[in-house]
């Protein structure tokens, strides 16, 4: 229960242990988790870290990825999939919520949250989802100085540059905003929308020694890789964003869909994860156990006795 007992708590900061994953041999594979009950499952299924996306925290609220949620609704997402996991997390920045102040504010609300990393993308608002046309980009200097910004905020958080130039620039722009980005200080990159194996070849021996990001996003311009294919193409780390949500959801359309044409639930019953399951995935029980271990009722014996020098044997004065 990593919620409540300190002891359970990990000693090394949110950033320092993201660190420590990269550190060790073969790709680091980030699942989306878009609430706290899908990051608890995605560390039963034993992944070592999670991964909050832009696009899944608004969809799950029912509005679309233009970046219109604040910093403080990512922070209510970002302590409830820590909190519920205890993983790294890794989170969806978006454009740092402004300029080179506001991404400052956002590194900082961020690592109070919880989170182990961030990654911030060179679009101007309203941004869209890097699979979209269209997009904006910001001056490459300008999101350098943001990166310097969020760089000298953080205090352990892995900072991480997303660039989606490579529809507006071609490769040659991409890379070059990509190592502009390093100078600045960012801790990887983040190439955005590639479309083939040859342009994720290129990227990663353009940018030899610097850790990347690889995107597997569903229904997207990247055809599907597998983590061990993009390891093998020079990356460090994979997400997969929006999948975990996009299961969910079309399962609850199945529900919804069953109830109004059954009047009832009794075709889903199979599809349902059972009343013993959640309680098990949850903890229920070794919740119930850690209260009965503290939670004890003291029942005085009787009446506090009085000493010589006029003081109670409970401590007290008498008065």
């Amino acid at each position: 229960m990593p919620y409540l007992v300190a002891a359970d708590l990990p000693e090394a900061p949110a950033g320092a242990r993201f660190r420590a994953l990269l550190e060790r041999p073969g790709i680091v594979q980030i699942p989306g988790t878009h609430n706290g009950m899908a990051a608890l499952q995605a560390k039963t299924a034993g992944f070592q870290a999670a991964y909050l996306s832009g696009a899944a925290m608004t969809a799950s609220m029912g509005l679309p990825d233009l970046g219109i949620i604040t910093v403080d609704e990512v922070c209510f997402f970002i302590r409830q999939v820590v909190r519920a996991s205890g993983l790294p997390v890794l989170v969806d920045g978006d454009t740092g919520y402004g300029e080179a102040l506001n991404a400052m504010h956002m590194v900082r609300c961020f690592e109070d949250a919880g989170a182990a990393a961030v990654h911030i993308e060179d679009q101007l608002l309203p941004k869209k989802c890097g699979h979209l046309n269209d997009k904006r980009l910001a001056d490459a200097r300008d999101m350098a100085a943001k990166i310097a910004a969020a760089i000298r905020a953080r205090r352990h958080l892995y900072v991480i540059a997303r660039t989606d130039a490579v529809a507006n620039e071609g490769m040659d722009g991409a890379i070059a905003r990509a190592k502009l980005y390093v100078e600045a200080g960012a801790d990887a990159i983040f190439p955005e929308a590639l479309t083939n194996a040859a342009m994720f070849r290129a990227f990663a021996e353009a940018l030899p020694g610097v850790p990347l990001l690889a995107n597997m996003t569903e229904f997207g311009k990247t055809p599907f890789f597998t983590a061990g294919e993009f390891e093998a193409m020079g990356y460090r780390m994979v997400i997969w964003p929006v999948s975990s949500l996009r299961v969910a959801n079309r399962a609850q359309e199945k529900l919804y869909a069953a109830i109004r044409r059954d009047g009832g639930t009794q075709a889903m019953l199979e599809a349902m994860q059972t009343r013993a399951e959640l309680y098990a995935l949850v903890g229920l029980h070794d919740y119930e156990a850690l209260d009965a271990s503290i939670v004890q009722t003291v029942v005085p014996l009787g009446m506090p006795q009085r000493l010589a020098d006029g003081v109670q044997s409970s401590g007290g004065t008498n008065m």
